[in-house]
């Protein structure tokens, strides 16, 4: 499973990581809903489980996806300050750009 993300999302990941929530917590990439050929998608702190595979990033993070869901091999973490800030998700095999 592949895993990217963008300077900015690796500064807000790492900021995540060393917070007092995530003791002994990883980054999961989560999908919120899914459509069948396409999901959103979604980051939360959470411990690996054993259909979890780990995946460094291109930035040095390491990252759950879940090896059950084929959506999430690929995915792109992206973080945006401007228009509005926040998490955009992409699963850019899938063809489709959802947050």
């Amino acid at each position: 499973m592949k895993c990217k993300i963008n300077r900015n999302a690796a500064k807000v990941l790492k900021d995540m990581l060393s917070s007092q929530e995530a003791e002994g917590k990883m980054i999961r990439v989560i999908i919120t809903l899914n459509h069948g050929n396409h999901g959103h998608y979604d980051v939360a702190l959470d411990a690996p489980t054993e259909h979890d595979e780990i995946v460094t990033t291109d930035k040095g993070i390491e990252v759950l996806l879940d090896t059950r869901e084929p959506l999430l091999d690929g995915v792109w973490i992206q973080y945006f300050y401007v228009p509005e800030e926040g998490f955009f998700i992409t699963n850019p095999s899938t063809g489709f750009l959802e947050k």
